[in-house]
């Protein structure tokens, strides 16, 4: 059957999100079942989630695929070239941390307004082993929670403060949650590449609760270090992801990961 057309947004702006299945813009999308047992994720690699709280390197994007999306990113990297339907974004920051000398951009909702964005979403590269982790020791069910742009510009690119993500998202229960970060080009130390710190995803406060968020704007690189216990200041030894591009990482919802400035 033929994909359906999305809903407009405003008259001539689709809404992509309206459409709740690949368009086939991105990947052609599977039509048998049988092919979904490929992208899954071996025994070891599983075990290496639930040990460290995240994991490294997994291929997800061909180099042509990470050049069509970043062709969608103009939308979203100033008024320039901003897209027609930008009022249909969750949220937008051109930059979060308000220092031109460290910029931050910070988009959610960005998978309704192009159709490579949205069918990132359906990507099986990514939903077949998320499938393997939200739950240890099964595979259950994937629901779409939110997508997240953070660009960082070359010489003035911001922090990403160390935090949790479930710290913002306790109000959906239960903690049931994955981040998968996808590169779009290789990530290094030198240019802001996400860090982790191994077996974070065991924090916890007051009977399982994440740990309180100490900076909203991301800025403040080393504020989450004001609340930790002296076990857990020395525990914190970083591992920087150094994701080529195409490659993602993913993480627990506890796992506490940051990243510093390009």
């Amino acid at each position: 059957m033929p994909v359906p057309a999305p809903k407009d947004f405003l008259p001539g702006v689709p809404d992509y999100s309206t459409v709740h299945e690949p368009l086939g813009e991105l990947f052609t999308p599977v039509q048998d079942k049988s092919e979904w047992s490929k992208y899954l994720l071996t025994d070891d690699q599983v075990r290496q989630f639930w040990k460290d709280g995240f994991l490294l390197n997994i291929p997800l994007l061909t180099p042509d695929q990470c050049q069509k999306i970043k062709e969608d990113y103009k939308y979203f990297m100033g008024p320039e070239k901003a897209h027609p339907g930008m009022d249909m974004m969750y949220e937008y920051h051109s930059n979060q941390s308000g220092d031109p000398n460290n910029i931050l951009v910070h988009a959610l909702g960005h998978w309704r307004l192009t159709k490579y964005f949205h069918d990132l979403v359906f990507l099986p590269q990514a939903v077949v082993p998320a499938s393997q982790l939200l739950v240890e020791g099964k595979r259950t069910a994937v629901r779409f929670w939110h997508d997240q742009i953070f660009a960082k510009p070359p010489k003035h690119g911001g922090v990403v403060a160390w935090h949790q993500d479930y710290s913002y998202w306790t109000r959906t229960k239960p903690m049931q949650h994955l981040t998968i970060h996808i590169a779009l080009d290789d990530q290094t130390e030198e240019n802001g590449a996400l860090h982790y710190i191994p077996g974070s995803h065991r924090w916890t406060r007051d009977g399982g609760k994440p740990l309180p968020v100490t900076d909203f704007n991301f800025a403040d690189m080393e504020s989450i270090k004001t609340i930790l216990t002296e076990e857990e200041k020395q525990q914190f030894k970083p591992v920087c992801g150094k994701l080529k591009a195409g490659e993602a990482s993913f993480h627990h919802p506890l796992s506490v990961h940051g990243s510093y400035g390009n």
